[in-house]
């Protein structure tokens, strides 16, 4: 793996093997000593446009849980803020020996742009480009559904004929686009409810249903409920009347969460704004996974720095199961 700057091109096979080596990766975190040597000597930067805190701190933890040595560079505070651009940036970042950029920006594209510039010959990880994609939410989403719904058994697994409802704040998120196209490519039936005014003109091409109603969306028993942030950061008109109506209409309150089957799961990106499209009850029950997302997101993402950094190189003395043989024994 060269790059991944979105799930619309990601293939299956793909797919699968990130969520499989996620799986080495999440085992060898229960181990008494969870640091593996694999990219010792390697250099990831952090490279944020925008304010993050679970994804920066995400993608920090998995690259020093793999040795590797990491920078985090925020634009604030830097000559980004001076008017640099993202070329002097990069070309720095090249220059101090970046093997690995992973770049959240404002700008839909921008990853792809750094890719493909030849300003830099580091491997790039889309942490997420204006309202464009979020790849490593969206694989963190499907193997947390994995998970959940095979538990040990789910190396190998798609998620064919689960039924996923994505609410909420369609028009701005990258992690509905995300997921919408890893899961129809895992074989899921995805469903999208929004307000019309929070569902993006081109929608009718993408793999989903969309649905205006949750509670008629809830009728058709999902098997995981995923609701978004609403964006008020992004958003620069008045997309519904109030919050407190918008809650009323398309927020999971105990009423909606009390309908869902008995083996739904609820699911959240984070952060979440309780009480606006998340009540407290359905965020802290028994079937939200969100805190097993941030989990495993540690786990997804050392997954892919692996595969980036050194799949193709340890190749030949790779195990079976897709951890280094080297690693495996230094985590016992």
């Amino acid at each position: 793996m060269r790059h991944l700057l979105d799930t619309q091109t990601l293939s299956r096979a793909d797919a699968i093997q990130i969520l499989d080596v996620a799986e080495d990766m999440a085992d060898t975190q229960l181990r008494e000593v969870r640091k593996l040597p694999t990219l010792r000597g390697k250099t990831v930067v952090n490279l944020f446009f925008e304010d993050s805190t679970r994804t920066r701190i995400s993608f920090e933890a998995a690259a020093k849980r793999l040795s590797a040595d990491v920078i985090n560079f925020s634009a604030k505070g830097s000559s980004v803020s001076k008017g640099e651009s993202l070329q002097d940036t990069a070309q720095t970042l090249q220059a101090m020996g970046a093997d690995a950029v992973v770049i959240r920006h404002g700008a839909s594209g921008a990853p792809r742009t750094l890719a493909s510039s030849g300003w830099i010959t580091a491997g790039v990880v889309n942490a997420g480009d204006g309202t464009h994609e979020h790849p490593t939410q969206a694989l963190l989403d499907a193997f947390t559904m994995r998970k959940r719904r095979f538990g040990a058994d789910s190396r190998g697994r798609d998620l064919d004929g689960m039924r996923v409802t994505i609410v909420g704040d369609v028009l701005h998120s990258r992690v509905a686009r995300s997921n919408v196209w890893l899961l129809a490519t895992l074989g899921a039936e995805v469903t999208l409810v929004a307000p019309p005014t929070l569902v993006p003109q081109d929608v009718s091409l993408w793999p989903a249903t969309i649905l205006y109603n949750l509670d008629e969306a809830i009728e058709r028993r999902p098997d995981a409920l995923m609701m978004l942030r609403i964006q008020l950061e992004r958003m620069n008109a008045a997309y519904f009347p109030t919050e407190r109506e918008y809650s009323r209409r398309w927020g999971l309150d105990p009423l909606r969460l009390e309908a869902l089957g008995s083996d739904s799961i609820v699911m959240h990106p984070g952060p979440m704004n309780r009480g606006l499209e998340i009540s407290a009850a359905a965020a802290d029950s028994a079937r939200s996974t969100v805190l097993e997302q941030v989990t495993h997101g540690v786990s997804v993402r050392m997954a892919v720095l692996y595969l980036l950094l050194s799949g193709s190189e340890h190749e030949a003395s790779t195990a079976p199961n897709g951890v280094h043989k080297n690693d495996k024994e230094y985590a016992r």
